[in-house]
């Protein structure tokens, strides 16, 4: 019976979609943010799921359906290019916990995608804050290696959707010390040694199939889960915080031909030349402010300022320890940034444009043959009152409904028969 219902949900989910997608939609006379610039009484036009038309003066196609945003700004989806989202629902229920792999028998290639819970009560909070897409990332079990996270969209029904192995998530800064035995010159021998591992393993795969290879650090399926790493087919997202630690990741992205990403880089300002030489993009948190741990003693609030300064490709995003319930604060966190000397439309960029650039979407960017997710805002995004109002994700408008929401409603006027609990 369960399934006979799954199955008649989904499938009226899909008809819905393909009636919401049989007329096109017109945004008019917003303060439309491309992603790139701003456009003064401006209309974004979008049909089948895909943005056809954005400028000031375009005419109304026949048919579509027309929002009036009244001068209200409007944005790209907000891509969250970190989170745990879908992942993990309470932190301390383990059996709600999906996040990581804690045993010896695979790390590296440990993927996330199959956990991802579409109804998870965090999708659609998250979707609230104005985030469409995100990266929903493994944490560290026994080594290095997370493993490999994947990009979901955040739509309900047919505008929900998981693209698997988006990344390989591993770390050389403190937990990677403490995982590799104490010590950070173990961390970068056994990194190294991974790597030519996985390189010895794809030239003698047939060894390992008649059990006469030699020893590895790794599991076979962990050194199968590397090549596409070493081979530059799948990007590399290498956790790093102090300065030193850094120039050597960047060092090991260059001697191994690294499709790398650094994310934390909490002393990123300190060593900003460099990465910019490397052209090398980062993921940072832009309130870290406090040294709470002895690998970003030089943490300041004007590390993502002074890093875009230097000319590195920053992408902002929510970190720390509530990844995947404070995803949703995502544009308040650009707004941090902005306070401490980012410029603001770059700050728009760096959760909508260039984290889509970095994982590969056609996504963040309001411009014809771009994805359909547009954000319709009360008020200034960055601003800790706005909200998001009206998002659209793949052209599907979705519901900004939450447990949260239905509980408020449910509760809001206490002088009525309150509805009994069994029914």
């Amino acid at each position: 019976m369960s399934a006979r219902i799954t199955l008649a949900a989904f499938a009226a989910a899909v008809g819905l979609a393909s009636q919401v997608l049989a007329a096109p939609v017109a945004v008019t006379n917003a303060e439309v943010h491309t992603g790139t610039d701003v456009i003064a009484n401006g209309t974004v036009v979008f049909d089948n799921g895909v943005i056809t038309a954005v400028g000031a003066g375009l005419a109304v196609p026949a048919g579509a359906s027309v929002i009036d945003a009244k001068g209200k700004p409007v944005t790209p989806g907000l891509v969250s290019a970190f989170s745990r989202v879908g992942l993990l629902e309470i932190e301390l229920v383990k059996s709600t916990d999906d996040t990581e792999a804690d045993t010896p028998l695979f790390s590296a290639a440990f993927d996330v995608s199959a956990g991802i819970n579409p109804r998870g009560a965090m999708i659609p909070v998250t979707r609230t804050g104005g985030v469409t897409r995100a990266m929903t990332a493994p944490d560290y079990g026994k080594t290095l290696f997370a493993g490999q996270g994947a990009v979901i969209s955040l739509g309900e029904g047919a505008a929900f959707s998981v693209s698997p192995k988006a990344a390989m998530f591993m770390t050389v800064s403190e937990t990677g010390k403490r995982l590799s035995g104490g010590a950070r010159g173990a961390v970068w021998t056994f990194l190294r040694q991974a790597f030519d591992d996985a390189r010895y393993y794809e030239r003698n795969k047939s060894d390992f199939d008649d059990n006469k290879a030699r020893a590895t650090v790794l599991p076979r399926l962990d050194l199968e889960a590397l090549l596409p790493v070493l081979n530059g087919k799948q990007m590399v997202v290498v956790d790093a915080h102090r300065a030193s630690d850094i120039r050597a990741a960047l060092a090991m992205a260059a001697e191994y031909k690294l499709n790398m990403v650094l994310i934390g880089v909490r002393e990123g300002w300190v060593v900003a030349d460099d990465i910019a030489r490397a052209r090398v993009p980062v993921i940072v948190d832009p309130t870290n402010n406090m040294p709470s741990r002895f690998d970003g003693l030089s943490s300041s609030l004007e590390n993502a300022a002074k890093l875009q300064a230097a000319g590195v490709k920053v992408v902002l995003a929510v970190m720390g320890d509530q990844t995947s319930y404070n995803a949703r604060n995502l544009a308040h966190y650009a707004g941090i940034a902005v306070a401490n000397g980012f410029p603001k439309n770059a700050a728009l960029a760096a959760i909508t444009k260039t984290p889509a650039e970095i994982l590969g979407l056609n996504a963040g960017h309001l411009a014809p043959g771009k994805a359909a997710d547009v954000v319709i805002w009360d008020g200034d995004p960055l601003e800790v009152t706005s909200a998001a109002s009206r998002v659209f994700i793949a052209g599907l408008e979705q519901s900004l409904e939450t447990r949260q929401s239905k509980l408020r409603e449910r509760y809001r006027n206490l002088g009525a028969p309150a509805e009994l609990g069994y029914r």
